[in-house]
């Protein structure tokens, strides 16, 4: 159990549960009216702590600078709705139901604040209870909140809600690089030469005359030629054409997150409006 020393250290800090997860924010401390000790804690939950649950702080112990209580975060967020009255009470009723809900023993908690001695209201009690005898009084029982301040000031606060918006980093999509094969026809003009037959006839003259007659007058004759061409041919070869590769690109926008906030205000009754604002 905390102490009432440590109660400013709570307030406003997280609250985890024995897993290290975080439930929400400290905001109330309640005490036992019969032995003043701190019996109730509300945590803020929720995205914008909309959600206020109770949960008990007889075992919870302060850690660095948080709150760690012995009760998962779902059965804490999970706890009955309490809607404590303007004096800052839970009902025997309220009560009740919040002992049920967590498997504690009422009788043991009655008897205990009930006991003579320090633990129980009968030790130096300043409240005027004329019921000693058990009985389940919500005076005897209730738990008064506590903002960190003490009991005995006449002045009243005043708070409201503040809206804290954060980010979160999470997945929003994939993107993947992949490469595969592809055929596609391509055509290049080239030049390619090829030999022909041609005849040549040239009449007999006195620089030829000679060849002409070195043969025998009438006789048969062959002469062959190889004739030549040239044929395209085509061949491929693999060069790198550019590197590619993915990064991502971080960038910020502008983005307008709107809620609801509530807030106190202050009216007052037989005051002059002259003496209203000093």
């Amino acid at each position: 159990m905390i102490t009432q020393e440590q109660i400013p250290t709570v307030l406003d800090h997280p609250v985890y549960d024995a897993d290290g997860n975080k439930i929400g924010e400290a905001k109330h401390v309640f005490f036992d009216d019969a032995t003043g000790r701190p019996e109730w804690i509300s945590v803020k939950t929720g995205l914008f702590g909309t959600s206020e649950s109770f949960v008990p702080i007889r075992d919870a112990s302060v850690v660095e600078d948080h709150l760690e209580v012995p009760f998962a975060k779902a059965k804490v967020k999970d706890a009955p709705n309490v809607d404590v009255d303007a004096g800052g009470h839970l009902s025997e009723d309220e009560e009740h139901r919040l002992y049920d809900y967590y498997g504690m023993a009422w009788d043991d908690a009655w008897q205990q604040a009930n006991e003579p001695g320090e633990g129980g209201w009968a030790h130096g009690g300043t409240d005027d209870r004329t019921d000693t005898a058990g009985s389940r009084t919500t005076t005897g029982t209730g738990r008064s909140a506590a903002a960190g301040t003490g009991t005995g000031d006449d002045a009243m606060t005043r708070s409201e809600e503040r809206m804290r918006v954060g980010t979160e980093r999470r997945e929003a999509g994939r993107a993947r690089l992949r490469k595969y094969v592809v055929t596609e026809e391509v055509q290049q003009t080239v030049p390619v030469r090829r030999e022909e037959v041609r005849v040549e006839r040239e009449p007999i003259t006195d620089a030829n005359r000679d060849a002409a007659m070195s043969g025998p007058d009438i006789s048969e004759a062959e002469h062959e030629v190889v004739l030549h061409e040239e044929r395209p041919v085509v061949e491929t070869e693999t060069v790198p054409v550019e590197r590619v590769r993915l990064s991502a690109e971080e960038r910020t926008e502008e983005e307008t997150v709107r809620g609801q906030v509530r807030k106190e205000e202050l009216d007052t009754e037989g005051v002059d409006d002259d003496r209203r604002d000093r």
